[in-house]
């Protein structure tokens, strides 16, 4: 009787595990179904998309709307297409998300390793400004992006998203190290390291999670921003967000749908990439900071 009862239960926690994962999956395709929707049309001659099969698979297989998206297309009135405005949000995003990484590290490492009077009201205020809006910051930015001279720039784009991203950051690696050995800091202090090289040698080496976090969440915010893009951005110096909306909005006459879902999905792929290949250590990064907090 008891063998019978011990094959019963695994039995019913097999067919409710089946249950789950069958829940999971459908859930899944139908988050799933609005990109493969703009896939199969981005694979598709326009007339198949006007003639009502956009949710049929293609007849014609082309890959026209995506050489025309990226080379090709017209973006207000010049014939370009989106391939030098995704080499300026990469130019933009690789060293604000760089500059704003190292210097987040760099004060978390002070605001828990080197007290001082007034550390908990300047962390304080870090933490606010990463609950100010957008649109609060955009007449004090651009007025200080023309004094600078940088205003309409990618090097003024850069410096935007690497100070609104200080906040975050310091965020991120002050709760990280807020648990970290501090009897590490202070007998490499006795022993004759400096601030710097306690820094190199002892923090960041040990930061490995948290940096993937910093990393991520400022690559996906910085690539997927438009109104900073669209204020502070102007003529070739505009963000792939940018230029997609440019991309979308200068058709006339028949839209050509294809051409639009194409130069989404190239927009939408560096982010989609950098989850999908360090998504895992997101979630590590994440996870590491919540236990050692």
């Amino acid at each position: 009787m008891a063998v019978a009862s011990t094959d019963n239960v695994v039995r019913a926690s097999s067919v409710t595990r089946a249950f789950i994962y069958l829940f999971l999956l459908l859930f899944a395709l139908f988050y799933l179904l609005p990109f493969m929707i703009m896939l199969i049309n981005s694979l598709k001659p326009l007339e198949e998309i006007t003639g009502g099969g956009m949710i049929a698979l293609p007849r014609d297989w082309t890959i026209e709307p995506w050489l025309s998206a990226w080379s090709t297309a017209q973006i207000g009135v010049q014939p370009t297409g989106l391939r030098p405005y995704f080499f300026n949000s990469i130019v933009m995003a690789v060293p604000a998300v760089l500059m704003s990484t190292i210097v987040g590290a760099l004060n978390g490492y002070v605001l828990t390793k080197w007290r001082f009077r007034g550390d908990t009201l300047i962390f304080g205020l870090l933490l606010f400004s990463c609950f100010i809006p957008f649109q609060i910051v955009l007449i004090p930015m651009a007025r200080i992006l023309g004094i600078l001279g940088i205003a309409g720039t990618t090097p003024g784009l850069i410096l935007v998203h690497f100070v609104y991203g200080i906040g975050f950051t310091t965020l991120y690696f002050r709760n990280y190290y807020a648990a970290f050995p501090t009897e590490l800091v202070r007998a490499a202090q006795i022993d004759g390291a400096g601030f710097f090289q306690i820094f190199w040698r002892i923090m960041l080496p040990s930061s490995g999670p948290i940096i993937a976090v910093s990393f991520i969440w400022q690559f996906t915010n910085i690539w997927n921003d438009f109104l900073f893009g669209a204020s502070f951005a102007s003529g070739g110096s505009a963000p792939m967000t940018v230029a997609l909306n440019n991309l979308v909005n200068s058709s006339t006459g028949v839209r050509e749908y294809n051409v639009h879902f194409a130069g989404a999905i190239m927009a939408a792929a560096p982010t989609l990439l950098v989850y999908i290949v360090a998504g895992r250590y997101f979630v590590r990064g994440l996870m590491a900071g919540s236990v050692k907090g």
